[in-house]
């Protein structure tokens, strides 16, 4: 039986599937791609052939047009396909709409592909489903002790607070377009916020394609050709680089706020300038990536664009054996 170092390793584009002929979230294009989901970083254009989710073309036609790959294949959850001999299986991966662990099987070893991925529920995607295997490549974004997130819940009621205590002013919240947006207005919505939400003009499409998948949000506004005095005492949300250019400069006063697993770092929300630091991440923090490793019960694991050192010594420490892939091209936390 052939170790799966063999068949499954790095190469210059990305991770390479050797007997498949395909390459999983290569970072240039490729004749083959699998790509687990539409977050720039993973979902590049110019690839020949993609597969990847239903929903995750979608988003990808929607924000990459006709470079999003000359011919593309839907699989959903849990359909099988064989590529070149190698079995290929979906798995839902709880990171935003769409997103997927790719599950490989090859000569009796099986290898999962985390790709992004968390533990909390989300309203806007499919909860991440444990998958056994031999090798598990996991992400590893906040791959530090330090990084736990506090529940959902709580972040939100600190964003309703502080528009109960200052409802005057507008509370401007950044939040990255595909995924975290959506989620953030799935929340309030949880929360038993029912007013409109205001949208920066770079928000809507996505926001409306989510709608068209079948994702409730509720009512939505415009918030690019309001007046300043209009939005008082609103929830607009706008892209991470909105917060400080002159489109934000116009409101009167508002509560900045940001909803990112990094503002658990307080340096990096002082840097940015936000007022409300808002700890809401699509990525698993510490106790996610380490109950992930273990549910999989897999003896190997391979850790990736992250906090490697850290993860990978817990790995040991627990009796498996763990491996840092350096795959290029990866960034923090999508924008």
């Amino acid at each position: 039986m052939p170790p799966v170092e063999s068949w499954l390793y790095p190469r210059e584009a990305g991770l390479f599937c050797k007997p498949g002929g395909f390459y999983i979230d290569p970072h240039r294009a490729v004749d083959r791609a699998i790509v687990t989901h539409g977050h720039s970083d993973h979902a590049r254009p110019g690839h020949d052939r993609v597969l990847a989710t239903p929903e995750t073309l979608a988003i990808m036609d929607q924000r990459l047009g006709p470079d999003s790959g000359r011919e593309r294949q839907g699989l959903r959850y849990g359909e099988d396909l064989t590529v070149n001999g190698v079995a290929v299986r979906l798995a839902p991966a709880g990171h935003i709409l769409g997103s997927a662990q790719v599950v490989l099987e090859w000569r009796g070893q099986r290898a999962v592909v985390s790709g992004d991925y968390k533990r909390r529920a989300d309203p806007t995607c499919e909860p991440f489903e444990p998958v056994q295997c031999d090798v598990f490549i996991t992400e590893a974004t906040f791959g530090l002790p330090v990084f736990r997130h506090p529940p959902d819940a709580v972040e939100i009621e600190r964003l309703l607070r502080s528009l109960a205590t200052f409802p005057e002013r507008t509370h401007l919240v950044g939040v990255y377009g595909l995924g975290k947006c959506q989620r953030l207005i799935c929340l309030l919505r949880a929360a038993g916020y029912d007013k409109p939400i205001w949208l920066h003009g770079a928000l809507i499409g996505l926001c409306e394609l989510y709608q068209r998948l079948g994702v409730p949000l509720g009512p939505l506004e415009s918030a690019t050709n309001a007046d300043a005095k209009s939005l008082e005492g609103e929830i607009v949300l706008a892209p991470p680089s909105a917060l400080r250019d002159r489109w934000s400069r116009r409101l009167r006063d508002p509560v900045t706020a940001f909803a990112s697993g990094w503002m658990r770092v307080r340096g990096r929300a002082r840097q940015r300038g936000v007022e409300l630091p808002l700890v809401i991440s699509d990525h698993a923090d510490w106790d996610g990536l380490t109950a992930t490793i273990g549910e999989t019960n897999a003896p190997e694991i391979w850790v990736t664009h992250g906090r490697e050192e850290a993860l990978v010594y817990e790995i040991e420490r627990s009796g498996r054996r763990g491996r840092a892939l350096a795959l290029i091209g990866r960034e923090d936390e999508d924008e």
